[in-house]
Formats: C-alpha cells, structure tokens, sequence
C-alpha cells in the first residue's frame, strides 16, 4: 500500500511539474504534449487497483497544478487566489470524474475521445457564456511563450491548442498501455510502424505545419508612442494625486520624437485616470492636460483608460449593478453606472469611448446579480459590497482617422474569440491597455503579457500592449515581441505598427474545434446515459 502511495504521489508531482512549465518557464510550451500522462496513468492505476475514493486524489493534483501556476492572484486578494485555484480545481475534478464514470458505462478508446471532449467544452464555456469565468490554464495557452509552435491558431484558436495537447498525451498514453499490457507483441511490423507514426504525427505535426504559416505583408504603417508612467497601484489610487500623475506621464512623452509630425498613437494604460463622470469627460483635468500637450504636438492621438461614471435618471433601477444616489422631486432616482474604459481623443477637442465588457469576478463583476446582491445586502445588513462595474453589450471600434482600432482593456485579451469582434468590426491592429502592478513582480504579469501574443497570431494584427508597470510591447502578426519595456520602470517605447484588413480562418469562422467538442460532448454523454 506505501508503494502505491508513493507511485501516485510521484505521478501527482510529475503531472504538476510538466503542466505548470509552460506557464512558468519560457519556451517550454511541449511539455504540455506528454504533461497529461501522469494523470492518465494514474487513473489507470486506480481502476486497475481498484481504488477507492481516488475522486480526492485527482482533486489534489489539480489543486497543486492551480497553486503552482496561479498562485500569485493572492498578490492582489488571498481570498480571490484561495477561491480560484479551489473552484477551477473543482471544476477540472468534476470533467475528470464524469470520464470516470462514462468509462465505467462505454469500453475502449471512447471514454478517452468524451474526456477530451468535455474538457474542451468546458473551456469553450469559460470563454464564452460563463459568468464566474477563470480561463488562464486553457490548456491552448501552454504555447503563449511558444508562439513559434502554433502559427496555425490563426486558423483553430486557442482551443485548436487545446486539441492539439488531448491528442498528443492520449496518442502516447494508448502507445504506453499496449506496450505495458503485451498487446503491441501481438500486432504485425507494420501495426507497430503505423503506431509509432501516428504518435510522431501526433506530436510533431502541428510544428510543421506551424513553420508552413506567415502573416501577409502590412497594407499600411502607423506610428505608435507608448507610456509606461510606473505608478505603485496603491500609491497611484490612494496617495499620488491627479496632477501629478499627468505631469509626470506627459513628461515623459515629451522625451519622444516628434520632429516626423506623423500621425502618432499615443498609450496611456489601464485606468490612467479615475472617476470621470462620462457628461463632463470635457471637462475633466486630465483630459484638459492632454488638449494642452496635442497643441504643441498635433500629430498625436491619446488612448487612455480612465474609471468612469455614467448618470442615469430613472424610477426604477437600470441595472441590477447600478448605485442608487438620490431621489428627484419627480420621483426618479439618479443612478450611477462604474465602467472601466477607454478614451480616445485628438486636437478636435471630441473623444471616442469604449467600455470594457469582460469583467473580472469579484474586483469589477459581481456574477448572477439576481442572486448574489440580495445575498450579500443580507450578509452584510443591508450594505451592497461586491462588484459594480458595467460592462458595453455590444464590440465597437475607436477611430483615429481613418484607422479603426480593437482596444483589450486588461482581461479582455484572454479571451481570443472575443477580440476577434475588434476585427470585424474593422480593426485594422490590435491595443491592449492594462495595470499589472497588483500582483508584483510574479509570473501573473509575464502570462497575462503573452496572451496578448496569441491574440496577435488568431487576428493577424500587429498588437501594441500599454502596461502601468510593464510588460508594455510591440507585437507582430506572428506573436514575436519586436520590441518591449522592463518591469517596474518608467519607460517610453516607440514604434512603427503594420495595418491590416485580412480576416483569418478563425476570425472568420470563431471557434470551431469549441463547438465540434460539444457536440461530440452531448453525443458521448448521451451514449452512456441511454447504454443498457
């Protein structure tokens, strides 16, 4: 029994180790193809053994895969961290326990094409419907510092990374169980030689056909001025004021080259400035500042982030998030709409603003509102708490010029279907503005950084990303980094991005290896529900 102990205990470590590299070291992203036979092999052991209550065991390694990989979330709330790695765990746990049991319904290699499926159909649902969503170990995202492995995303996305991992570990693992179990003595030369084939195609198929890839040649250029003012979050939301954060950032872009007077996009990051009333953005001091500077340099176009207020006057609640201020003589409320947004805005003194709509749980969403806000007034006697930012229904695009342009505010560009909505709706090159700094000096910042690398491979789009603290880049079509800030520094980076309105496979089409595994998903559940 202590042997059988120490097996899994060592198969736990080994699927941990393999599966959190991809996150943690760079380049290491083929781990990920042979990360999940450890856990196959114990689950084959556990039927083997006939062991019981082995549903804690694959919770426990999926537990230690989240803490290794995520851990850092709790640089920002312990609390957030603790509930994320123990409910994304769950959540893998309970796709694992329905293969168990579809197994123990249906013989043969199917139970392992339903696991592949349905874990698949799960991270289709967290990237798209899923209102408490937590997609950052998409299995996909294993290549997001291997960018040089999956140039064909542009055709299947993420989730065709996904595939690609499922069917690498369970071509090996089938391999292993014939050879373990002496079925692969009893098979002819050439069954062996089409085995070993089918696992090498398996495993390096994809890379070749990843090399076959490039992006098409820039229909156009822009030129592109990135701020990284480097403000401590706390500092910057509860001590530094608003005058000096502008003067600060605007002398920094000063030290740019403006003597070219080409149209130039300037990036100011995530939340830049804070509590604008959208009815008096005119009005409000840093946009003020920013008219001032766009005197002397006419050329340029800022891109901001600012938290932003939207009054609403109604009798009845807009939204089930919105604040409720004061009562009017006519009996209407005002009420108050929180936005995380971008502001766009050049020497017409007008602006443009987009609101962003994927939230993150907890800090700017509070999910299934209907519930949780009569839950939480209850809990906390009447006080509202969680969670109020609004979110925009509908994708729209910022015009600078002539040239539309997809803005990611900060966890929007995790997720890869969604930013191709920039792309139809135009976009002509991609920008992510985010604050990273809540996390320190951790792995959160480098993963979160290259996402954005995988979301310039699925569109094609050159990508210029705005960090408050870093990682601020230029990024091309190909996901190579062409240029790039350090962490925790103030830093100006300037550069010339290509334009483009190519549709690639995937913005074309969206996800199709997502919706193939749900069907395949409802059809294999199905099977062993109604199997005798």
């Amino acid at each position: 029994m202590k042997n059988r102990t120490g097996i899994f205990a060592l198969l736990s470590l080994a699927f941990a180790l393999l599966m959190s590299l991809p996150w943690l070291v760079p380049h290491m992203g083929w781990t990920a193809l042979l990360g999940l036979v450890p856990l196959l092999v114990m689950e084959h052991l556990a039927t083997e053994y006939k062991l019981k209550h082995f549903w804690w065991v694959h919770y426990g390694t999926f537990v230690l895969w989240n803490a290794v990989t995520t851990w850092w979330v709790g640089g920002a709330t312990v609390g957030g961290a603790v509930f994320a790695i123990l409910a994304n765990s769950l959540q893998m746990s309970v796709v694992f326990g329905s293969f168990r049991w579809v197994k123990r319904r249906i013989k043969g290699a199917l139970p392992y094409l339903f696991l592949a499926a349905a874990w698949i159909a799960w991270e289709r649902y967290y990237l798209t419907v899923a209102q408490i969503s937590w997609p950052w170990l998409v299995l996909g995202n294993a290549f997001a510092d291997s960018t040089g492995l999956v140039q064909w995303y542009s055709v299947l996305g993420t989730l065709g990374g996904s595939l690609w991992v499922w069917i690498s570990n369970l071509v090996i693992f089938g391999l292993m169980v014939a050879l373990s179990d002496g079925r692969m003595g009893r098979w002819t030369p050439q069954a062996r030689i089409a085995a070993f084939a089918g696992v090498a195609a398996a495993f390096f198929g994809p890379m070749i056909w990843s090399a076959c890839l490039k992006a098409r040649p820039s229909e156009g250029s822009l030129k592109v001025v990135i701020g990284q003012p480097n403000y401590d979050p706390y500092e910057k939301f509860e001590s530094l004021t608003r005058q000096e954060q502008d003067r600060r950032f605007l002398g920094l872009l000063e030290k740019a080259g403006w003597s070219d007077n080409r149209p130039t996009l300037v990036l100011a990051p995530e939340t830049f400035t804070s509590n604008v009333f959208t009815d008096q953005i005119l009005g409000h001091e840093t946009f003020v500042r920013f008219q001032q500077f766009l005197k002397k340099h006419p050329q340029a176009t800022f891109l901001y982030g600012a938290s932003t207020m939207e009054r609403v006057y109604s009798r009845t609640r807009p939204h089930p998030c919105a604040y409720d201020i004061e009562e009017e003589p006519d009996g209407r409320h005002l009420w108050v709409l929180m936005h995380n947004s971008a502001i766009l805005t050049d020497t017409s003194a007008l602006y443009q603003i987009f609101h962003k709509s994927k939230l993150v749980v907890g800090t700017e969403l509070t999910p299934y509102p209907k519930f949780f806000i009569p839950l939480e007034k209850f809990l906390n006697h009447g006080n509202y708490l969680m969670a109020k930012d609004i979110g925009q229904p509908r994708i729209s695009c910022l015009t600078m010029g002539d040239i539309p342009i997809g803005t990611a505010i900060c966890y929007e560009s995790v997720y890869g279907e969604y930013c191709t909505g920039y792309v139809k709706e135009g976009a002509q090159l991609l920008t992510v503005i985010t604050n990273d700094a809540w996390w320190g000096n951790t792995a959160g910042y480098r993963q979160h950084f290259n996402y954005s690398r995988l979301r310039a491979i699925e569109t094609r789009r050159w990508v210029a990303r705005c960090g408050n603290t870093g990682i601020s880049a230029l990024i091309d079509p190909e996901g190579h980094v062409v240029s790039r800030t350090r962490w925790w520094e103030p830093a100006l980076l300037e550069g010339t991005m290509g334009l483009s309105t190519e549709q690639t496979f995937f913005v074309r089409y969206g996800d199709m290896v997502g919706r193939v595994a749900i069907f395949l998903f409802l059809l294999l559940a199905a099977a062993a529900v109604f199997r005798g």
